[in-house]
């Protein structure tokens, strides 16, 4: 069929209408393009297709710089200008509070800012996950397909333009260590995690496995060798798939952690934990976040889900105490690690679900960092019980974040001001939010 794409999707998929008016999800196309596309999937509410032609590109269609773009899938939106990007971004943002917020459009219109731009576009992201693949004795290590379909197994790639220039060829050299390694050795691998810095110049090369027998030796050499890491860790995983527990860390070699500089602080990250893969757009939450909630010497302040310490850290530099709460344990003992590296005695690391481990008091200002997720309904209960002037909710996901807005509005205690739009992951539908909610004055 011929198809006017009108905009992007939260997702790697162009939104078209068919000719009766159904709305069809075009894999390779962009908003803009008049394509011809194969339907690959006929729902009664929804269609899905493929584009197998761009009869008219788009104004706003580009040429990416990566070869491997269309078939390796971290970039879905790296054929849509940078502009564009940006725009289509805060329409999601929008979108989801109109369709899953309730709110009115002209609210969500006012209320969502322009989406900012950190920094590049490329090269932009300290870290990337690599998939493992076997057949037989030959093992592949390379970047997800976009299409597992028409590409199965993994697309093997000669680097990354995501990653820091100096760093990006760093897939190639483990890829190419790994599958030497995997040639005498059955080494199991679930993925292989690259953590990059260009502020500390740390490498850690981190190989996610089951427990059992591992050439350790081995593998710290041939990575040590083509990657010249800082660190080369192993993370041992058990549990079903959805949910994997970890059993333990080995350091092989090098320091057992990777470093990255944030503003004034220069933090200490395990393997497990999380981190912001863009640094230069992780300084700009928390700058949206600081410029905010404005907190004072004398203020009390709660951090739930706070990792490692992204914003705990800058906020007990500019407050009387912080609560902070973490449920993963290597984040936790992270956090204690960065408290005492940057000699910070006023912030109490609580480890636990933030539900349950609520902390007592009440703060004056409030950060939540959620996962995917969002908040339960019982954590929006408590913080909507809170005497705190302001929260900054950070989101990565703008369908949960519509739902929790609504969640606060109905609990009626705090509304949100503003909602900006933050670029940090470019060629990705991904973005995330830093929303200011303000105590209701009555």
């Amino acid at each position: 069929m011929r198809l006017l794409v009108e905009r992007m999707a939260y997702g790697a998929d162009g939104i078209a209408h068919d000719q009766d008016g159904k709305t069809v999800f075009v894999a390779g196309a962009v908003a803009g393009d008049v394509v011809e596309a194969t339907v690959t999937q006929d729902a009664p509410a929804f269609s899905r297709a493929t584009c197998t032609t761009v009869l008219e590109p788009s104004p706003n269609r580009v040429q990416p710089p990566c070869p491997y773009a269309g078939v390796c899938g971290g970039c879905p939106w790296s054929f849509l200008s940078r502009d564009a990007q940006l725009e289509a971004k805060r329409a999601n943002v929008v979108d989801a509070l109109v369709r899953i917020g309730h709110m009115a459009q002209d609210e969500a219109d006012q209320l969502v800012r322009p989406c900012l731009d950190p920094g590049p576009a490329w090269g932009y992201r300290n870290k990337v996950e690599l998939a493992f693949s076997r057949s037989g004795r030959r093992a592949s290590v390379g970047m997800h397909p976009a299409d597992p379909s028409q590409t199965p197994g993994v697309v093997r790639v000669d680097a990354c333009p995501l990653l820091e220039r100096r760093h990006s060829r760093l897939v190639r050299s483990v890829s190419g260590a790994l599958g030497y390694l995997a040639g005498s050795h059955d080494l199991q691998l679930e993925r292989v995690g690259i953590r990059a810095s260009g502020r500390t110049k740390d490498v850690e090369i981190a190989l996610w496995t089951k427990p059992g027998p591992f050439p350790r030796a081995q593998a710290a050499k041939f990575l040590g060798d083509a990657t010249k890491a800082t660190s080369v860790v192993r993370v041992m995983t058990k549990g079903p798939q959805k949910a994997r527990k970890i059993a333990g860390v080995e350091a092989l070699s090098g320091r057992g952690h990777w470093r990255e500089r944030i503003g004034d602080h220069t933090m200490l990250i395990s393997a497990p934990s999380f981190f912001q893969v863009n640094t230069a757009g992780a300084e700009k939450l928390v700058s949206l976040v600081l410029d905010g909630l404005r907190p004072t010497p004398d203020d009390e302040a709660m951090d739930l889900y706070c990792g490692a310490g992204t914003f705990t850290l800058p906020l007990a530099q500019r407050t009387l105490w912080v609560s902070a709460v973490e449920s993963y344990g290597p984040a936790v003992r992270d956090l204690r690690r960065n408290l005492d590296a940057a000699h910070i005695a006023n912030a109490e690391p609580i480890g636990g679900d933030a539900g349950r481990e609520f902390p007592d008091g009440q703060a004056n200002v409030i950060v939540v960092d959620p996962p995917r997720v969002g908040l339960s309904e019982d954590v929006v209960r408590k913080l909507s019980e809170q005497p705190a002037r302001a929260i900054a909710y950070v989101s990565c996901d703008p369908a949960t974040l519509a739902r929790d807005l609504g969640r606060f509005v109905q609990a009626g205690t705090f509304v949100p001001t503003s909602i900006t739009p933050v670029d940090l992951f470019p060629q990705t539908f991904h973005v995330e939010c830093v929303t200011l909610l303000a105590l209701v004055r009555h």
